[in-house]
């Protein structure tokens, strides 16, 4: 007499196969105009390339693209906490200015005792003395040579 068998049933499938997945996906990039777009890219790549090489060789283009270069390398030098603490600085003036424009009401000059009072003021000299520290430091690099920059256009159209 023969052995008895173990066979056990397997699970019935529940989710697709990798196969039928990505018939799925071709299906629909089809669908919403995907697959036609990538084709299109693909077959217009020498136009694409050289409709984009004409618009960055312009004079102006190559300055943006050096000017924002510059304010890249000029954030590096930032630590991001510094930089966070000066954006919350700016959002927090600018909402302090617009709160205040509604709400002030029209008064007369404070005349020379008025500023008298306010030279003698402690509170308005804390206020006032990292503005004046940022512009010494401000007038301290705009009399420095400016240093030349990575790239300079030499006003020469290059043919590519």
């Amino acid at each position: 007499m023969a052995e008895r068998m173990k066979y056990e049933v397997p699970p019935t499938r529940t989710e697709p196969n990798a196969r039928e997945s990505l018939d799925k996906l071709i299906e629909n990039l089809h669908q919403h105009g995907f697959l036609r777009l990538a084709n299109d890219i693909v077959c217009a790549n020498t136009d694409i390339a050289k409709v984009l090489v004409e618009g960055v060789n312009r004079p102006g283009s190559l300055t943006a693209i050096q000017n924002i270069s510059l304010l890249l390398m000029a954030l590096s030098r930032v630590p991001p906490e510094r930089f966070n603490q000066l954006l919350m600085a700016i959002t927090d003036a600018a909402n302090a200015l617009s709160q205040e424009s509604g709400n002030v009401e029209k008064q007369g000059a404070p005349g020379i005792k008025g500023v008298i009072r306010l030279l003698r003021d402690d509170e308005v000299w804390q206020g006032i003395s990292p503005l004046l520290k940022g512009f010494r430091a401000f007038a301290a690099s705009m009399e420095k040579p400016p240093e030349k920059p990575i790239t300079r256009y030499s006003g020469k159209k290059s043919h590519v």
